[in-house]
């Protein structure tokens, strides 16, 4: 299974506090052991909300909300993309992981959606449509 494992914002990475040094290198050898175990498909830090941008879609209607957003809680500062076996063994790497801020913080787990969770309304069509998009990708 596919899961994105979201490190959850602060105040100090919404500042745009950057790691340590200290940290950089833990990570880093956390990322080798995730590649090695052929676990990561992929993993980036993202820059604080104060450089991004929200759509809000209301029907045919588009609107752009600059950031920053203030419910910092809610908000991703890094992510990973890893292949597991399960959510329990996805939970086992993240308990490994080094803290990702200088203080408290969390890491949120969510398992990716897989072509048969959306039953017969993906239909063999989309299906195929799908599998080309991805072999463009290289998934």
């Amino acid at each position: 299974m596919k899961v994105m494992v979201m490190v959850k914002a602060t105040d100090e990475s919404e500042a745009g506090a950057m790691p340590s040094r200290e940290l950089l290198e833990a990570m880093g050898k956390f990322n080798e052991e995730l590649v090695n175990a052929g676990v990561m498909l992929a993993g980036e830090g993202l820059h604080p909300s104060s450089r991004g941008a929200r759509v809000a879609f209301d029907g045919p209607q588009r609107r752009v909300i600059d950031g920053p957003f203030t419910e910092t809680r809610e908000l991703v500062a890094g992510f990973w993309l890893w292949q597991v076996r399960s959510l329990e063994e996805a939970i086992e790497w993240v308990k490994r992981c080094p803290n990702p801020m200088p203080g408290p913080s969390e890491i949120e787990i969510r398992p990716i959606f897989d072509a048969a969770d959306f039953g017969e309304e993906f239909t063999p069509e989309l299906r195929e449509q799908e599998d080309r998009l991805r072999q463009r990708l290289g998934n």
